[in-house]
């Protein structure tokens, strides 16, 4: 029996995934989107627990441009819900205390969290020998340019925020590409970004951080709704092969094992599973996505009353510098960023630990866990009650770590497929950890693959 035809077929059901099925739908008539899991959206997960809205997998997401231009398409614009102005407000745990994040020149020059002499380092980063970059670590090309105090106070604890990593690990190119760009154009980060700033219009999203308004899970399945065909999920694509002009892809699901055949294939999965997807189109591809490596992470909901902290709960969370001396990552205050997250009276903190710091936290037991974030909490904010633990999700591979060479990897694995016409990857290993990164590399992809057969993947 032959395969039955698709106009297009997208493996991944994630942001990356249903950007480029939405994208293709303009174009396609047909587009099936296939995932394992039984939700479509990938680690965007939304609970709701005893009143608290809690967000299992990413809380917040900026709107750049590509997102914006799309959710505004197809009127999904009105669902997103801005930050507060207490947002603004970011700290860092420092010397025992919360301190907030310098987020103006004026800022700067009082923040206890650099001293004088760092604070003078910074005005000689102008004249700071150019080097590479591309070849260096964040901390190694930041601290070149703007001094030791910068990156373990100040780059660190956002890093971790981010990527859950390390800085000494991740790869300045990758995860700081325009700053690393500005000194290879003008010498200098300073000088490079202000000649950018000139460089012309650029398309613009939303400023400021967002949420949606029922949550990011439901806000993913409305993106899944907006699809003709509803994604198969449930359904793992074992493999792909090139059959003539198509593509001929193995389906397993609960019915047993089908056959699909599309002209057009995007592969938006985690790098492992692209790994497996496309081993048998090239071998060499596929070792390259199974070496990039991910961080895991525990995510911990907790709820409390603002008179069971002796800190005050107020603004976006705080981070935790790796030399701190305890494993919490960071937290986020849920409840002061947007309205309705948790019952009147209630403030919802949402606490990261594990990552490539404590990698070994993620495996503990949840009553474990739970005292390990309890413990930490009251190091930081001082309780004087006990918190509710409403739910701990678990991530073992949360987010790519893009290490000093990443670049050069993705396009090493994207030149492996540049003889394989219909065929585009996305997906956070490839453009960003993100939400909005990983959409645009969704949006890209479907683009690239009704480019027609003159295009490979990208």
């Amino acid at each position: 029996m032959s395969a039955p035809e698709v106009g297009a077929v997208v493996v991944g059901a994630g942001i990356a995934g249903l950007a480029a099925a939405l994208e293709l739908q303009q174009e396609v008539s047909e587009v099936l989107v296939i995932d394992p899991s039984d939700r479509p959206g990938g680690v965007m997960r939304t609970d709701h627990v005893n009143g608290y809205v809690i967000e299992r997998g990413p809380n917040t997401f900026q709107v750049k441009a590509p997102m914006l231009a799309s959710l505004q398409r197809d009127r999904l614009d009105g669902s997103l819900m801005k930050a507060t102005p207490a947002s603004r407000r970011r700290c860092v745990y420092h010397d025992g205390r919360l301190v907030p994040v310098p987020m103006s020149p004026a800022a700067l020059v009082g923040t206890p969290l650099l001293s004088a002499r760092a604070k003078g380092r910074l005005l000689i980063e102008p004249f700071v020998r150019r080097g590479n970059g591309s070849e260096e670590s964040v901390a190694a090309f930041l601290e070149r340019r703007l001094g030791r105090e910068v990156v373990r106070n100040l780059a660190g604890p956002f890093l971790t925020g981010v990527y859950a990593g390390d800085e000494e690990r991740l790869g300045a190119e990758p995860v700081f590409g325009p700053l690393v760009a500005a000194e290879q154009r003008a010498g200098s980060i300073v000088l490079g970004l202000i000649a950018g700033a000139f460089g012309g219009k650029k398309p613009k999203g939303l400023r400021g951080i967002h949420s949606a308004q029922k949550g990011l899970g439901p806000f993913a399945r409305s993106l899944a709704e907006l699809l003709v065909e509803p994604p198969a999920l449930g359904a793992r694509v074992s493999g792909v092969r090139r059959d003539g002009p198509d593509w001929l892809i193995s389906v397993s699901g609960a019915s047993g094992e089908s056959r699909l055949r599309s002209e057009r294939l995007v592969v938006a999965t985690p790098a492992r599973e692209a790994a497996e997807i496309l081993r048998g189109v090239s071998a060499d591809a596929a070792a390259e996505l199974d070496e990039i490596e991910y961080a895991p992470i525990a995510s911990v909901a907790i709820g409390i009353r603002p008179e069971d902290v002796t800190t005050p709960v107020e603004g976006f969370g705080f981070l935790v510098p790796k030399d701190a001396g305890i494993p919490l990552l960071g937290c986020l205050f849920m409840s002061q960023l947007f309205p309705g997250r948790a019952p009147e009276g209630h403030e919802l903190l949402q606490c990261m630990i594990g990552g490539l710091r404590r990698p070994d936290l993620v495996d503990l037991p949840d009553d474990q866990l739970a005292e390990q974030v309890r413990a930490d909490l009251d190091r930081v904010l001082g309780l004087k009650g006990a918190p509710d633990v409403l739910a701990a999700s678990r991530w073992q591979r949360a987010v790519p770590q893009p290490g000093p060479g990443h670049n050069a990897r993705v396009a090493r694995i994207r030149s492996r497929f540049a003889d394989q016409p219909g065929l585009a990857l996305a997906g956070s290993w490839c453009a960003g950890v993100s939400v909005p990164d990983s959409f645009a590399s969704g949006v890209a992809a479907a683009r690239e693959v009704l480019g027609g057969a003159s295009h490979g993947a990208r």
